[in-house]
């Protein structure tokens, strides 16, 4: 797949659709790159992440197509590869840039509690996607350059959003939730979205996998995660398709007419177990329902070109809620999105799923 993404976009920002923007899912993609990176030692992945990076990142570390005062926190996303390239390089271009996205951090307009606003055009709203885009980045930036102080408010973000989107009845968490409850989307007493989105929840437990590898088990909020994480992905466990082991677009309504299985999604929620099994973070056995999901994908979504590209079918193109749209959560929204081949977000995650799948696979085989 890496092969394929190389030779298709050696220019991941002249994919067509991005229009050359700072857009998060080149992050994804190129976290992908950095797990296959460290794997092998290839150094044309390195240099596949250095080069895409550098289109942006001008020598006194400004960003092309970034502005701060946009307050969104998908613009956070890449950042995470400035720490691999700055510790590779020592270039300082790299720390220039990710102290540029912390600074915007500092600013970052919050709800009353202190959770960051998905974006600046979405005040007052939490998203499950913000925890990934966002958090990762603001912890490893604190033990990187802050002495690690501070990293309360990287937990606090995920304790916030459990307590206003997760569904005591499922344990699965809505889409996001509006603290002002004026959204049209959402429900006016609760503040909720309607579903259950299979990407939202994607991103959700990759956060938690990042941040759980990385953050020091003595932080006070550290069991909370892990017991979130784990809750979290026992309630996906309870909506895999039973037969392809993958995940639908909208997770709880699998015989629904018109939910499919989505791509991006299974590949967030397989990455996730597979970290969560490496780390140690997971209890009990969760072997066979890892296998089970990892053929799935390869059997489910991925198709060998004559060529000998290969594609990853049935990605959601993207979702949200409100904006000028007007996207109202509603299942038929969900399901009315286009579904689109080899979409970044999708490939990206399907690059960090495999990548964590044979690092966990080899290593069992190196300690038997």
């Amino acid at each position: 797949m890496a092969e394929s993404v190389m030779q298709r976009t050696p220019k991941l920002y002249e994919d067509k659709g991005y229009g050359g923007k700072w857009s998060y899912d080149y992050g994804v993609v190129l976290k992908g790159f950095a797990n296959l990176w460290q794997q092998t030692g290839d150094p044309r992945y390195f240099q596949y992440i250095q080069e895409n990076m550098d289109h942006f990142i001008g020598e006194d570390g400004s960003i092309r197509g970034y502005r701060k005062d946009e307050y969104n926190i998908d613009h956070i996303n890449n950042g995470k590869l400035l720490f691999l390239l700055y510790r590779e390089t020592g270039e300082e271009k790299y720390r220039l840039a990710a102290n540029q996205l912390r600074d915007q951090l500092r600013t970052h307009p919050r709800t009353s509690e202190g959770a960051f606003w998905h974006k600046q055009i979405y005040p007052y709203q939490i998203w499950l996607d913000g925890l990934y885009m966002g958090a990762p980045f603001y912890l490893e930036y604190l033990l990187e350059y802050e002495n690690q102080q501070g990293l309360e408010d990287v937990t606090k973000q995920f304790l916030l959003c459990e307590r206003h989107t997760r569904d005591d009845k499922s344990g699965l968490f809505y889409h996001a939730w509006d603290e002002k409850r004026v959204q049209p989307w959402c429900d006016p007493e609760t503040g909720l979205s309607q579903n259950f989105w299979g990407r939202s929840l994607g991103w959700l437990v990759m956060a938690l996998a990042d941040v759980l590898e990385l953050l020091p088990e003595t932080q006070p909020d550290y069991g909370e995660l892990k017991r979130m994480f784990n809750e979290l992905l026992a309630a996906l466990r309870k909506v895999q398709d039973p037969a392809s082991g993958v995940w639908y677009q909208v997770v709880n309504m699998g015989g629904r007419k018109g939910n499919y299985l989505e791509a991006s999604a299974s590949s967030m929620i397989v990455y996730a177990l597979a970290k969560g099994e490496r780390l140690g973070l997971l209890d009990g056995n969760w072997n066979n329902v890892l296998d089970h999901a990892f053929s799935g994908l390869i059997a489910e979504f991925v198709l060998e070109t004559k060529e000998g590209w290969l594609n990853l079918n049935k990605n959601c193109q993207v979702a949200g809620l409100g904006g000028a749209d007007q996207r109202d959560g509603t299942y038929a929204y969900y399901l009315s999105e286009p579904i689109i081949v080899n979409d970044q977000k999708g490939v990206g995650a399907f690059l960090l799923a495999c990548a964590e799948y044979e690092a966990l696979r080899k290593g069992e085989a190196a300690g038997a």
